[in-house]
């Protein structure tokens, strides 16, 4: 998988500072190195950060007394988790040494100023956030822009990243909708699929329901392309909810050949949709 430069320059600094703390630990005669607990692109939320959960558990399991971290943004960017984190280690008598801040969980005054740092890295965040957003629109107002052009199933991409019919699946795009208007049910379209060895998107035997659903209601499949149809409303969480309205819609209508040329989306709502809340572009 092709890996951009900052991704590249991401790795090369975690690379860098591994380096740094495994080699200030193993320095250090009274200290043991317990291991390296790394997550690349972590985000806000602690849930997501498998190793960052692994040395929780070994917290508990009491194999680790000191965590040495660069900075208060790199381990919690949610003041909540960060104080809650803070707080279960502090009294399993576990601290946490932040080396840019020069904080120590352990003395008295830690939990105001990290309160304060936490909160800076939270504010930070959502900076981020919503410039990601505004970055994202703009990019969504541009006719050319890349974010038109993404496969589904029955597309492929040309030379020149533009989308083209994918012949062979799109015969089974076309076999979905004309099996579902002779009024066969989702489940009905599913076993036959599963009956004539056609694999699923995913490579299943079986094709789940709500895949049918979701090609069905794909606007893709008549040449048109719709833009931010959900969004991510808080960005602690990262949940995608459905667009309903609160933020424009973005379409392209004859953006590239239609699969399905006379048929219709099960979504019997996207005609009156593509006439009110969208931003033709």
């Amino acid at each position: 998988m092709p890996v951009s430069s900052s991704d590249i320059e991401q790795i090369n600094s975690l690379n860098l500072q591994k380096w740094h703390y495994e080699s200030l630990i193993k320095e250090n005669t009274n200290w043991i190195f317990a291991g390296i607990y790394a997550d690349i692109g972590s985000g806000t939320q602690i849930k997501g950060r498998i190793a960052f959960q692994q040395m929780l558990k070994d917290c508990a399991k009491n194999k680790i007394d000191l965590i040495l971290t660069k900075s208060v943004y790199r381990f919690a960017r949610n003041t909540l988790d960060s104080l809650q984190t803070v707080r279960a280690l502090k009294a399993k008598r576990i601290g946490i040494y932040f080396e840019q801040e020069d904080i120590n969980t352990l003395t008295a005054a830690s939990e105001f100023i990290l309160t304060v740092w936490s909160a800076f890295a939270q504010n930070e965040s959502f900076s981020k956030s919503n410039d990601i957003k505004w970055g994202l629109e703009r990019a969504f107002q541009r006719p050319g822009s890349k974010y038109y052009q993404r496969t589904c199933y029955g597309y492929i991409h040309d030379a020149n990243g533009k989308l083209i019919i994918d012949e062979g699946k799109a015969a089974v795009v076309r076999m979905i909708y004309r099996l579902y208007t002779e009024g066969n049910s989702l489940a009905e379209i599913s076993a036959r699929l599963k009956k004539m060895q056609i694999p699923s998107p995913r490579g299943h035997s079986k094709w789940a329901k709500e895949t049918i659903r979701k090609i069905l209601r794909n606007e893709k499949y008549t040449g048109s392309v719709i833009l931010q149809k959900t969004y991510v409303e808080d960005y602690l969480t990262h949940k995608q909810i459905r667009n309903d309205g609160k933020k424009n819609k973005f379409m392209i209508g004859d953006n590239h050949e239609a699969i399905i040329r006379n048929g219709f989306l099960l979504c019997s709502s996207f005609e009156s949709e593509s006439q009110s809340s969208h931003h033709f572009v």
